[in-house]
Parts: structure tokens; sequence; C-alpha cells
């Protein structure tokens, strides 16, 4: 596993766990856009290398 998506990782799990404890309707957004952007991210880091011919 590379040091990024460890890094993503680590940050995905902080946010998860401020969303459990944050009741601020806008925080709690925030932190929803910032999981979706890791995600995005973590598919993309984690899409097959193209075989080459």
């Amino acid at each position: 596993m590379t040091t990024v998506i460890k890094n993503l990782l680590a940050r995905k799990q902080k946010l998860i766990e401020q969303l459990d404890s944050t009741q601020d309707v806008r925080q709690r957004k925030k932190i929803e856009q910032q999981l979706e952007q890791i995600r995005i991210a973590l598919d993309f880091l984690d899409r097959p290398k193209p075989v080459s011919e």
C-alpha cells in the first residue's frame, strides 16, 4: 500500500470520527464532501494498471 493511499485512509477515518460527533449541518456537509473526494481519489488510485501488449 502506498503512502498516498495510507494517508487518504487515515484522513478518511478522522473525517468519519468527526462526522459521528458533529451535529452542525454545515460542518457535516463539508465533511461529507471531503469524504466523497477521498472516495474518488481512492477509486482512481485503485484502478487496475493497463496491460502492456
